[in-house]
Order: structure tokens, then sequence, then C-alpha cells
């Protein structure tokens, strides 16, 4: 699917909008990207605590696609009805570069070929050259930061 734009909610997810107009909610397949923070929108409170680098994760993909047309490849449709999808600017498989560039961990339980192999060797990369989320010394995963978070 070709989009018209593409507007940034998180570092792993996104709103587009297909040629027809219809709005379509985005989670980036193969990733996952420090939690930001969240806020009532009505009382302006933290309904969620981020943690460490969200808000970073969230500036860079909106760096990279913020409003731009990107192609939308769809692999699954998850719980939440969001389209589990590749964005891909021109050639460029967005996902594997927030991973490339250390904004986004490789989702290993959610990934298959071809993108695992390329997504865990870009996360490696990015451990090993300490960049982005990778200066800390050993970063929570925001899958446990969830968990944690719900209890």
């Amino acid at each position: 699917m070709r989009s018209k734009g593409a507007m940034v909610s998180d570092g792993d997810t996104v709103q587009v909008q297909d040629v027809l107009g219809t709005k379509v909610k985005v989670r980036l397949y193969g990733i996952d990207a420090p939690e930001t923070e969240k806020r009532n929108r009505r009382t302006g409170r933290i309904s969620k605590p981020g943690q460490p680098f969200g808000e970073e994760a969230f500036q860079a993909l909106k760096g990279k696609i913020g409003g731009q047309r990107v192609t939308v490849e769809v692999r699954d449709v998850d719980r939440y009805r969001r389209a589990v999808s590749v964005l891909r600017l021109g050639g460029w498989d967005v996902n594997q570069e927030m991973v490339r560039e250390g904004f986004a961990w490789a989702y290993r339980q959610y990934l298959d070929r071809p993108y695992a192999s390329e997504y865990i060797r870009a996360e490696e990369e990015a451990r090993r050259e300490g960049r982005g989320l990778w200066r800390e010394g050993n970063p929570q995963p925001p899958w446990e930061f969830r968990k944690q978070v719900r209890q």
C-alpha cells in the first residue's frame, strides 16, 4: 500500500492515510521501541510512564518519515487491529534502520525470515557500537517494561 503521508505516534507506531483517504494505524513489524510517556488528553496528567530513549525513538522515526509518503508492506494484523508492517521510504527499510541506529530492539519473538537475521544483525551492530539506547549499560526492553507497569 502506498500512503499519502505518515503521522508518527511513537517509536514503532504510525498512522498512514492511503490514497483513498482511509487512515490506517500501523505497528512496525519486527521491532519494539522504548515506550513513550502517555498523557490524558483531558487532564494533561501522565497516564502511562515512558522509559529512557522513548522520546528519542519517537523523534528519530518522525525525522525519518514524518509526513512523507511511505510504502506499507502489511505482514499481519494484530489484536489491536493495527497493520503490522514493514515501512519503506524509497527502497529503504525504515524498521531495520530504527534498530540499526539503536532506537529499537529486534523483536525476536515476532520475527520471521528474511527479516530475522537482518534485524538481529542490525541490533548486534548497534549494541557493539553503543548507538542510541545501547549507550546505557543494560537497557530494559519494552516488553519487560510493559509487564512491570501492568503489575
